[in-house]
């Protein structure tokens, strides 16, 4: 992003928290329903381990550990990439027109046409996962344990954020946005709760080469937990990026097929 491409985001980000807090007992509101609502997900891994002492050598604080990173990393790209993952009623309303008009990057624009500051409810309640995993496990830390957890929040926000793009490509070509997109969104979220080896290995392929979610999460969380200690895991996250540029590739294409809705 260039120097004017950052200060128009930053003008894009004040006028957006501004109007967020024009209601603030609504938005209070809104983020605390936002804490609520995912607090299932702490709730799912604790009544399972009430049944099962482990899970694939996993236990009950190092699936809370999991669990906390991968909530940070969705609520972080929920947060920012909004405005792609509205997209469909950007451009069934016709506002994608006036996006075309204006003489700055179409992505830029998208990016900064929502920025969903109450999901800071869920970024808290990921955070009080993350450091109460963190005082459980005795992690040895160092520079580089705490550059993969560094890593892991910058590749899975990535990820999430790509998962958006091509979500939001697809409005392109069917007006509306498809459903199925959200088993790897909201689906990656839920899956994510457990490391990803625990459903097979041909899932774990799947998500090392295909959407590359055991990247930002299964292999970092392995050297973070110390069961493996490979030079090259801290940066795994980092690699993960790759998938941005597909998901742009395709944004970028469904601009070109894009027509106005008429609306």
């Amino acid at each position: 992003m260039s120097r004017h491409g950052f200060r128009l985001y930053r003008h894009y980000l004040s006028l957006s928290i501004r109007s967020s807090m024009q209601y603030k007992s609504s938005f209070w509101m809104t983020m605390l329903g936002q804490a609520l609502t995912t607090i299932s997900t702490l709730l799912g891994v604790i009544f399972m381990f009430q049944r099962f002492p482990e899970v694939r050598g996993f236990t009950l604080d190092d699936v809370i550990l999991c669990a906390g990173i991968v909530q940070l990393q969705f609520a972080l790209a929920e947060m920012w990439a909004r405005g792609f993952d509205r997209f469909s009623q950007i451009v069934r309303q016709g506002e994608y027109d006036r996006i075309l008009l204006r003489p700055r990057g179409k992505i830029l624009q998208v990016f900064g046409s929502q920025f969903e500051l109450s999901r800071i409810g869920r970024i808290i309640q990921g955070l009080l996962m993350l450091v109460y995993a963190l005082v459980r496990i005795r992690i040895r830390w160092d520079f580089l344990r705490v550059l993969t957890l560094v890593n892991m929040l910058i590749g899975g926000t990535g990820v999430f954020t790509a998962i958006c793009i091509l979500r939001a490509a697809l409005c392109f070509f069917t007006l509306e946005g498809l459903e199925v997109m959200n088993i790897f969104f909201d689906g990656a979220r839920e899956h994510g709760k457990y490391p990803l080896n625990i459903y097979g290995d041909k899932f774990l392929l799947f998500c090392t080469v295909a959407i590359p979610y055991a990247l930002v999460q299964y292999y970092p969380l392995l050297y973070l937990l110390g069961r493996r200690t490979d030079w090259y895991l801290p940066l795994l996250p980092l690699l993960a990026l790759w998938f941005l540029v597909p998901c742009l590739l395709a944004f970028n294409a469904g601009v070109r097929h894009y027509q106005s809705s008429g609306s």
